[in-house]
């Protein structure tokens, strides 16, 4: 049977229990329960402000105050394994930041073995280290190796009590911090074209205000066609899409990890983060508006900024734009973004650490560089391991860093210089003297220090010092003043529509609401607008108003528009992508050469042509560049129980013959032409569950493949035929598996990886009985 689900990102439906059990698997009530839109969605509030304090929480990778840096004394500077100061330790496989809040202390990582491997994120109890729950993640539709899987950190909210986390192949969940339940969820490969790539650099989220701000490297539909590092903001409580911006060009990178800081520019809240395309970039925090663009680096943006005193401190490790040499530390006009002072660092992993006036820089190959960071003076250097990573924490009068080799350090912060005060190695058990790589850089809260290894989540602390949250003095979330309100009267200056984006199917009723911005980003709430739709099947209840209501009527297949609100000159608008219900067809008979379907996501390396005979067909060409392995999905992934079917045909130059196939919710089937075989999979990087079956194929002969996935209680069952298309069809699969950690959804596609020319004609999408 299939389902379709209009509006998944806002079930909310518990996958885990109070008690502390596991949450297995993909929630299946949370990715695929319909709910409606919320009737009224709220304005952006800026976090509030609170001076640091003792009991500060850690809720962001580089904590309150997003540059490495907290107010406490007490820590300890001197441990060691297993001694009095290890307060606690549990098995766990981690490459991140932890994050700390409400008594509890949470990281992503990995799990598992063989068929069972999973990303996975947990909390445990931040006092004793007991573990309270564990969100499992099937992986899929991602090239990134089972090692890279959990690169990016969590990030934390106090406020709705909720743990948020990207993951390597597209998967964006807001968590229960209490018991790890899904609250909501979004597919950002499928729904906005999200890039996975192979190297398995993945961003990590922010929370500001109402707010969970996100980069995305990837190619979506219209105006977002062209590939960019995108910034997202979602509603952290909905997963609903505030705003988007793309600032940048072409990236260089389709995977890097710069984290965004938001920070005060006089009246101004403003967002800066590195780009894909070796810029740093300044937007308005509430709005996504460009303010400046800083080109710095030949190559994507790795490291984050650290924003103070007016300046915002950034590094790379790549070739400079107006030298041969590597590397560049630079301190821009937070304002302006013009260049003050300028250094020679190759710093392109690890990001910087501020506080009292001095920056304090981890170079490639672990070197701790500490400057003036009024004029770039620098004051004094230490080496502390050959390869540099983690990002300082500065606490006290000491600063704590890891080193990838397995080591973790207390270093002396001088006002001269510095020395070890402790060293801590790591390694793996039971693997003679392989060092436990630690990636991820410490998280302070309680007077204690918690990081993740490839061997285990630690906790040091004073054994003699009782540990202590005081709620009522805690700071949680960024250490950031309130934007100031927007004066009477103010004009107009940007209207934001509520959702901005949405992937809808047909039939279905979404509330909108217009949000008024002045010129300085600052909210001036709801306000009365008019409204219209354009390229879209429906009708809009309201006219005038501060809010409508979009009517979506019946989609053929698909279908891309938008809702728009116009208050005097001033427009903003919702984009919406829908899909049409089960079943239907595609031959691409009504296509030009070169045309595509508009809601189609990973259409630019996919082409529709013309044979002399006046058939129309699709052909996924060689790349020219890159890696020639992609997917095209055909809709958004709003299905679930159906069957893809489609007749394929390969080339051939010399002994090269490509791989061809389909796609079906989260799983792939794969007509090898060099092995001759069959396979089914979810994660070509790993095989998971693949199944691969001898299959002698001609090329240059029209096939016929079909694929099927039924979700059968907790697993999938997953079933492939192939035949040649001038022939029946068998009776018999010719591939079958099942899939007991399921993807019980996703989007319908056509699959190549191919050096070569492959063609696709005679598309069909059905709901299985």
């Amino acid at each position: 049977m299939c389902t379709m689900n209009p509006s998944r990102v806002y079930d909310r439906t518990p996958s885990g229990s109070a008690s502390g059990r596991a949450a297995e698997g993909t929630s299946r009530g949370a990715l695929w329960s319909a709910l409606l839109m919320l009737a009224l969605l709220l304005p952006v509030l800026p976090a509030l402000s609170s001076s640091s304090s003792l009991e500060a929480e850690w809720t962001t990778w580089r904590g309150p105050n997003q540059n490495g840096y907290l107010d406490v004394d007490g820590l300890v500077d001197a441990w060691s394994l297993n001694g009095a100061q290890q307060l606690w330790r549990d098995d766990f496989v981690g490459r991140s930041t932890p994050v700390v809040f409400q008594e509890r202390v949470c990281a992503s990582g990995r799990r598992g073995d063989g068929r069972t491997r999973q990303a996975v994120v947990a909390c445990w109890n931040a006092d004793s280290g007991e573990k309270l729950w564990e969100n499992r993640y099937t992986v899929f539709h991602t090239t990134v190796p089972f090692n890279r899987v959990g690169w990016g950190s969590v990030a934390a909210d106090s406020e709705t009590d909720t743990v948020f986390h990207f993951m390597v192949d597209g998967q964006l969940r807001a968590l229960s911090g209490a018991d790890g339940s899904v609250l909501w969820e979004r597919r950002l490969h499928e729904e906005f074209g999200r890039f996975s790539g192979y190297g398995g650099r993945t961003n990590s989220p922010i929370v500001y205000g109402d707010q969970l701000i996100l980069p995305l490297i990837g190619s979506s539909w219209g105006p977002q066609g062209r590939p960019s590092d995108r910034l997202f903001s979602f509603d952290k409580r909905t997963g609903a899409v505030n705003w988007t911006s793309s600032p940048g060009g072409r990236p260089y990178d389709l995977n890097v990890y710069s984290v965004p800081v938001v920070a005060e520019s006089g009246d101004r809240r403003v967002v800066v983060w590195g780009n894909a395309d070796g810029h740093i970039y300044a937007l308005d925090a509430h709005t996504g508006e460009k303010l400046w663009g800083f080109e710095l680096s030949k190559r994507g943006i790795n490291s984050s900024v650290v924003v103070a005193d007016g300046k915002v401190y950034a590094s790379h490790g790549e070739e400079n734009v107006d030298e041969a040499a590597q590397g560049r530390l630079v301190a821009l006009d937070l304002a302006t973004g013009e260049e003050v002072w300028r250094h020679s660092v190759i710093a392109g992993y690890a990001s910087p650490g501020y506080r009292d006036g001095r920056l304090y820089i981890a170079d490639n190959s672990a070197n701790l560089k500490v400057f003036n960071a009024e004029n770039g003076e620098e004051l004094w250097e230490i080496n502390y391991g050959t390869v540099g990573r983690g990002s300082p924490v500065l606490v006290d009068d000491k600063i704590v860093i890891t080193e990838v080799n397995g080591n973790i350090l207390v270093l002396e912060d001088g006002a001269e210089g510095s020395k070890k005060l402790s060293e801590v190695h790591i390694d793996m058990p039971g693997e003679s003297g392989r060092y436990a790589e630690i990636y991820g850089s410490p998280a302070v809260a309680y007077q204690r220090i918690y990081f993740t290894t490839e061997e285990g989540i630690y906790c040091i602390g004073d054994p003699g010092t009782a540990f202590s949250s005081d709620e009522g003095d805690a700071l949680s979330g960024l250490a950031l003043a309130p934007a100031p309100a927007a004066p009477e009267g103010a004009a107009v200056a940007t209207v934001q529509v509520r959702p901005a984006e949405l992937v809808i199917s047909e039939s279905t009723s979404h509330q909108l609401e217009a949000i008024g911005y002045d010129s300085l980003g600052r909210s001036l709430g709801p306000v009365e607008a008019t409204w219209s739709i354009a390229g879209l099947p429906g009708s809009l209840n309201a006219e005038q108003g501060t809010g409508t209501e979009l009517a979506l009527g019946k989609v053929n297949q698909g279908a891309v528009g938008q809702v728009v609100a116009t208050v005097g000159e001033v427009q903003g608008a919702t984009r919406v992508r829908a899909g049409g219900a089960l079943p239907w067809t595609e031959n691409f008979d009504d296509l030009e050469a070169g045309g595509n379907r508009p809601w189609w996501l990973g259409k630019a390396k996919f082409e529709v042509r013309v044979a002399e005979d006046g058939n129309v067909f699709l052909a996924k060409p060689p790349s020219n560049l890159g890696i020639h392995r992609h997917n095209l999905y055909l809709g958004p992934p709003l299905y679930s129980g159906y069957t893809v079917q489609a007749d394929q045909y390969a080339t051939k130059l010399r002994r090269r013959k490509p791989d061809l196939g389909l796609v079906n919710a989260g799983y792939t089937l794969d007509l090898q032409g060099n092995h001759q075989r069959i396979q089914l999979r979810s994660w070509g990087a790993e095989l998971r569950m693949a199944e691969t079956v001898d299959f002698p194929w001609e090329v240059e002969t029209w096939y016929t493949l079909k694929l099927r996935v039924d979700v059968e209680g907790e697993k999938t069952r997953i079933r492939a035929k192939v035949w040649k298309r001038d022939e029946a069809e068998p009776e018999a699969w010719t591939a079958e598996t099942v899939d007991e950690l399921p993807v019980v959804g996703g989007s319908p596609g056509l699959y190549g990886y191919s050096p070569l020319d492959v063609y696709y004609d005679n598309v069909s999408v059905t709901a299985n009985d």
